[in-house]
């Protein structure tokens, strides 16, 4: 079961979350109308790699990555989209796509576009493409350590 991990961690931390199973859906959005969350709480994990090494950038799923501004806000020379091919066997414990953006879990850094925090929850893919958690967004930020910056446009 993906999910196990994650509301292990969770638990283990002493998180109220809501898990909510909803019907297959691959992108965000249709997560989101699917499970009946607002667009700009669903937050959709995207894999990035900055001058090579693997981080998550995560913004709303009503959002697009700016890489420029992503590419600034790091101060980076190179930041590019992830093929898919490169981070499968990265989260054996998740279906392809449906990962969780909580890095730590998985030794990876973690990218917030600072139009998450303007909601008081946030809700995320919760390892499948059945399932996603929606909790506290200060409880995300606490535990999923990110640094927050300004990197996309709706």
């Amino acid at each position: 079961m993906p999910v196990r991990k994650l509301k292990e961690f969770l638990n283990k931390n002493n998180v109220r979350y809501v898990s909510i199973s909803h019907s297959i859906a691959y992108t965000a959005q249709e997560v989101a109308a699917s499970s009946h969350v607002a667009g700009r709480e669903m937050a959709k994990t995207v894999m990035i790699k900055i001058g090579g090494e693997m981080a998550m950038a995560v913004l709303p799923s009503t959002f697009q990555i700016d890489f420029h501004l992503l590419k600034k806000g790091l101060n980076a020379s190179s930041v590019i989209l992830a093929g898919e091919g490169e981070f499968k066997g990265m989260f054996g414990d998740c279906e392809l796509g449906a990962m969780p953006p909580f890095g730590p879990l998985y030794g990876i850094k973690v990218f917030v576009d600072e139009t998450l925090k303007e909601d008081e929850e946030i809700a995320f893919n919760a390892g499948s493409h059945t399932e996603i958690i929606k909790l506290a967004y200060n409880d995300f930020e606490r535990l999923a350590e990110p640094k927050l910056l300004k990197f996309s446009y709706k």
